[in-house]
């Protein structure tokens, strides 16, 4: 894989990474439950420090890291839909909208893992990877939760 293919991969990347930031940083503002808020707060830190990770890489190889969020309509429409979820104060509805964006992250990352990745970066990558699973997994037990206390 040479340098471009691997900026290539990576881009995408960072472009669902600073979503998920947008989209958890959102989450925390609006939240009324304090746990959720904490929870939602660490996510967004999470998805920067990924960025952060990403764009050196990127830049290093003598790229240009992407400055936006994703073009990814399921991705895009995820938060959108994240926002509606948060006016109507539904924790519920705003953990399922968390869980439906995270998929597209997953997918995403799946892509990128997909590919021949130099074996440091394939490392890192998966490790994120695994870090967005356990953020998934979170999101969906914690709705879960809140499906019951409202039962």
């Amino acid at each position: 894989m040479d340098n471009k293919d691997i900026i290539d991969t990576l881009n995408p990347l960072i472009e669902i990474s600073r979503d998920g930031d947008k989209g958890f940083t959102t989450c925390a503002e609006d939240c009324d439950d304090a746990a959720l808020k904490a929870y939602f707060t660490i996510c967004a830190a999470r998805c920067r420090e990924s960025v952060r990770m990403l764009d050196a890489i990127v830049t290093n190889l003598g790229g240009k890291p992407e400055t936006s969020g994703s073009v990814l309509g399921g991705a895009h429409r995820a938060w959108l839909d994240l926002r509606t979820a948060l006016t109507s104060k539904n924790d519920v509805a705003v953990l399922e909208e968390c869980e439906r964006a995270e998929d597209v992250a997953k997918r995403v990352y799946s892509s990128a893992l997909a590919k021949m990745l130099p074996a440091d970066l394939r490392t890192l990558v998966q490790r994120q990877f695994e870090g967005l699973n356990d953020n998934h997994d979170r999101v969906r037990k914690l709705r879960d939760e809140k499906k019951l206390l409202a039962a």
